[in-house]
């Protein structure tokens, strides 16, 4: 397979932020939203923002709902080149639970923080956010970026890992698609000249500027990337994979990160009915690129949701209703 076209990044990372425009300010405007449970699509109050010490400064973070409700807060971790604003069309449709929306360090009102951006350090701050919100433990959605930032807080502080989606995300670098890490080694700041990712940046970032200093971190995230399979095979956390079936992550990686985390097996798929939520649930999107995962917040919302209240799909009706045991 050839290498991926440099520029074919630039579009898809500029179609990343125009879509989370879109939707969040067809939002905004008062757009009908996709029809949904009315408990999830109440309006939502202002976040309150707060920030919280890392290593090298201060990450910025937004809490939705009350932490103090009883119910198990969410942790939302953006891809890269996005920000919290962008999580916007997701987050509107999950009102019925505490939401923290992290600005990750080199993003939105966080900005470029010292020293490399990893997945490691992401993680880290991820914990020091549920720290400082006084969180002992959330369940924790994470997207491209976000969602290795999600596995390696798993790896790093299970104990604050309750459950754990995580769309779009590799392990290890052969997990992506041949040319993959080529094609990040020539990205440049110059190839964003313009775009609205740019534009963005600095209208969110402290310092407008740095936008070439954290393209230039991004750039090498996943060189040398491989996260041991025993570590993950060890994770507790019921686990949910999402990827798209043109995705940059391979759907055969998709598929071995789902059995690592306890899926495929066989007893359990001998059954005719799901009685109890499994370890592992894995999504493979039909005609989706790596961006398109994240381009129906309904559909995702309609599919996370249940697996964070570990729902099993309801009882089918007609023909299954006089089998023994189907009560």
């Amino acid at each position: 397979m050839s290498p991926l076209p440099i520029h074919r990044f630039a579009v898809l990372a500029a179609a990343s932020v125009l879509a989370g425009a879109v939707l969040a300010t067809s939002a905004e405007a008062g757009t009908p939203a996709p029809a949904t449970p009315t408990a999830q699509t109440a309006t939502p109050a202002a976040p309150r923002a707060d920030t919280a010490a890392v290593e090298g400064g201060e990450v910025r973070y937004f809490v939705h709902g009350d932490l103090g409700s009883g119910k198990r807060p969410v942790l939302i971790l953006h891809g890269a080149f996005m920000s919290s604003d962008a999580m916007k069309p997701l987050t509107d449709l999950m009102t019925d639970r505490p939401l923290i929306v992290v600005d990750q360090r080199g993003h939105g009102r966080t900005g470029d923080l010292p020293g490399p951006i990893t997945y490691e350090n992401l993680a880290d701050d991820a914990a020091a956010v549920l720290a400082d919100a006084g969180v002992q433990k959330a369940d924790v959605i994470g997207y491209s970026m976000g969602a290795g930032a999600a596995l390696q807080l798993a790896l790093r502080h299970p104990e604050a890992v309750d459950h754990l989606v995580i769309a779009s995300v590799s392990f290890n670098e052969a997990g992506n698609l041949p040319g993959f890490s080529a094609m990040m080694d020539g990205i440049t700041p110059e190839i964003f000249a313009g775009t609205p990712m740019e534009a963005e940046f600095k209208r969110l970032a402290p310092d407008p500027d740095a936008f070439a200093s954290v393209v230039d971190k991004i750039k090498v995230m996943d060189r040398g990337q491989d996260w041991p399979a025993e570590d993950i095979r060890a994770l507790t956390s019921p686990t949910f994979i999402i990827v798209g079936d043109h995705d940059i992550v391979r759907p055969e990686h998709a598929v071995e990160l789902y059995r690592l985390r306890g899926g495929g097996d066989t007893a359990r798929a001998s059954q005719p009915f799901l009685t109890e939520s499994p370890p592992a649930r894995l999504a493979i999107l039909p005609a989706s690129s790596h961006i398109d995962v994240f381009g129906d917040p309904a559909l995702l919302a309609a599919m996370i949701l249940p697996f964070l209240d570990d729902e099993t799909r309801p009882m089918p009706g007609g023909l299954f209703e006089d089998i023994p045991g189907s009560e």
